[in-house]
């Protein structure tokens, strides 16, 4: 079994990085954050999920540990592939994942490509208690940090189209509270397709 690899990231394309580990090339598929954080050149080391099946032998790489256990949390769910976890793991950070997750927001989840519905919704009945979301992240940590909670209008209108109150609330904290509610979220709004 392959725990991790080190050595220079020889080549990108698509969603691979071509690994140089001692002259030989490893082909490690990444996520779309870790593919931005590598670049061609550069000493890297990543956590290796192996798997190995009748038909190809695939690398999955991770900058972070921590993002490879969530991926693996996320393969313990039914129906949920390799390919699949990789898509719900570039929705956000691990942690924005975790949230979601422990959130239960499975429109958040949906956003992913090859999510649907039912499995947005396998994935938060199976995980909700096992991701372990920081106490530091949960929509009362925020509103506290913020001076934002869940009753304020703008966090009702943004929970209305699908954000999670984390969400809202983060995405409503450094906008100024004097705004009306329409302004407000329409900055959120302006924020989250930057």
């Amino acid at each position: 079994m392959i725990a991790t690899l080190s050595g220079q990231v020889a080549e990108k394309m698509a969603d691979v990085v071509v690994l140089d580990v001692g002259g030989v090339g490893y082909g490690v598929i990444v996520g779309v954050a870790d593919f931005g954080a590598l670049p061609v050149g550069s000493p890297a080391k990543l956590y290796i999920y192996e798997q190995i099946k009748e038909d190809a032998h695939n690398l999955f790489g991770f900058v972070r540990l921590e993002t490879k256990q969530l991926f693996e949390q996320l393969l313990s769910v039914k129906n949920v592939g390799p390919k699949v976890a990789m898509s719900v793991l570039d929705i956000g950070t691990a942690n924005d994942v975790r949230i979601a997750i422990a959130g239960g927001d499975a429109k958040r989840l949906q956003t992913a490509k090859g999510v649907g519905k039912r499995a947005a919704e396998q994935i938060v009945v199976e995980l909700r208690d096992k991701v372990g979301v920081p106490a530091s992240e949960t929509a009362e940590a925020i509103a506290s940090r913020s001076g934002i909670d869940a009753h304020d209008e703008a966090v009702l209108a943004l929970t209305s189209l699908g954000y999670s109150d984390s969400d809202a609330m983060l995405a409503l904290k450094d906008i100024d509270k004097s705004l009306s509610t329409e302004e407000r979220v329409t900055l959120a709004l302006k924020g989250a397709s930057k």
